[in-house]
């Protein structure tokens, strides 16, 4: 029997979207649904895929101040009571459950749903991401979930991480979900309009931040004024930032990876689909993690460099001697331990995983009815 696959998939950027959609190009003809609250931040789908659109509940407060003023659980994040958007989730949740009987849920990611989903008896495979999260939702989600999926090679996992949950946990060596061709470094500036005997830093930003410093970035090209400077993505503004000559902003493009196959050195976050798209193209990695729920990007950027894998930094650089040495650490760091993070079959590996896991969950003996529910070796008292 072929069991159906669920996809909750979070709408904050686009990465989880991505990351849904290349796992989806490799399952076999299953049916799938994809839950989400956003529809727009997907492409388009074959017949298999249902897309059922949450109600957006982030920052749907509680219906009364007395209601706001109970107490949260530490077993859970955001459980605003009162809320129609969160009870309209939870009801579009169940209802899937309830008329598809997935063999599994893929939960890309929240707390509260990995839960839901195993008091409704449907086996959740959860994405594991970098951070301080030996919290109690955390490791209650981690505990609920029949796996886990880490999208990044085995050496990135942080050592604080528990031995029963890395147990349960699959890395696929590191996913990137752009999958444009790799030209060489004369080539992309040659499609791009660059200068070929010129030095280019790239500096990357994603949908699910703030975007570079701008201001920052003014500095670095007064420090480095041989220096060709380009932001792709978004920026923040101060407000006060003096443009110069060698400074660049190009915005959002198509060809992401031209841009970085024509830099000497990139300059981005520690977002996991950022970090894998630089290792593919194996160029110098000056990282500068962004503010994440609990530490996420700081955490991955400590393994990165603990790897020798970029050179990492606290915070946007501010003066010139700054720029001057993280550029050139950067280089000095080179990619040697970067390039081997990328797994070109990532996706396809995370693909055939949940399909095994979804044979040897549902296949062989059943339990006996009338034995004991266990946790762990420990009888369940009822």
């Amino acid at each position: 029997m072929t069991r159906p696959f669920g996809f909750f998939v979070h709408h904050q950027g686009r990465g989880h979207a991505r990351r849904c959609e290349e796992i989806i190009r490799h399952l076999d003809d299953r049916p799938i649904t994809i839950l989400s609250a956003d529809r727009s931040i997907f492409g388009t789908f074959d017949e298999r895929v249902e897309f059922v659109e949450l109600p957006n509940a982030i920052g749907d407060p509680s219906a009364t101040n007395a209601l706001h003023q109970q107490q949260s659980p530490d077993a859970m994040q955001c459980v605003p009571l009162g809320s129609p958007a969160l009870k309209a989730n939870a009801e579009l949740m169940v209802d899937f459950f309830r008329r598809a009987n997935p063999g599994l849920m893929f939960n890309d990611v929240s707390v509260e749903w990995a839960l839901l989903a195993r008091l409704c008896s449907v086996p959740c495979v959860k994405v594991r991401m970098h951070g301080d999260r030996a919290d109690a939702s955390h490791t209650a989600a981690y505990q609920a979930c029949a796996g886990m999926i880490a999208p990044y090679h085995e050496d990135l996992e942080q050592d604080d991480y528990p031995a029963w949950a890395r147990r349960k946990t699959f890395y696929s060596g590191g996913l990137c979900t752009t999958s444009a061709d790799i030209p060489d470094r004369q080539l992309a500036r040659s499609r791009l309009d660059l200068p070929q005997d010129q030095p280019i830093v790239v500096a990357l930003s994603g949908g699910g931040g703030s975007g570079a410093n701008f201001a920052s970035l003014t500095m670095a090209a007064r420090a480095l004024p041989d220096t060709l400077w380009l932001t792709v993505g978004p920026v923040q503004l101060e407000g006060h930032e003096t443009e110069f000559p060698n400074l660049r902003r190009i915005g959002w493009v198509d060809q992401v990876m031209d841009y970085i196959a024509a830099a000497d050195v990139v300059v981005a976050s520690a977002g996991d689909n950022t970090c894998h798209e630089i290792a593919r193209a194996e160029r110098p990695f000056l990282c500068i993690p962004e503010w994440r729920y609990y530490d996420e990007q700081v955490a991955k950027g400590r393994e990165l460099a603990r790897l020798g894998a970029a050179h990492v930094l606290s915070g946007w650089p501010a003066s010139n001697r700054q720029w001057e040495e993280a550029i050139a650490a950067a280089k000095e760091t080179g990619t040697s331990k970067l390039a081997p993070l990328f797994d070109a079959d990532a996706a396809r590996k995370i693909a055939a995983h949940l399909i095994d896991l979804d044979h040897t969950l549902w296949s062989g003996p059943s339990a006996e009815a009338d034995g004991p529910i266990t946790d762990r070796g420990l009888a369940l008292v009822r």
